[in-house]
């Protein structure tokens, strides 16, 4: 099953999340199918927090693709920025 989740990247104490496609059976930073976003939840200024790409969601929905229960929340709170 094709899963969209949080893939966690960024230096020590400074996270950085890429939002992927992957398999439900690959690691959390493991092999991915394809990556439609990014969430920081450290950004600051006129950094963007959230960013997702509309269609490429869309798609993957429409495929059958999970949201995780987080990239969800995300998306429900308003946060979306294409």
């Amino acid at each position: 099953m094709v899963v969209i989740r949080l893939a966690r990247g960024g230096a020590k104490k400074r996270p950085f999340f890429n939002i992927v496609a992957t398999d439900s059976r690959n690691r959390r930073d493991g092999r991915f199918i394809e990556r439609i976003g990014f969430y920081n939840p450290m950004a600051s200024g006129g950094e963007v927090p959230f960013r997702i790409t509309e269609d490429r969601l869309s798609y993957w929905q429409g495929v059958g693709a999970q949201l995780s229960p987080t990239v969800a929340r995300l998306i429900a709170s308003g946060k979306v920025a294409a």
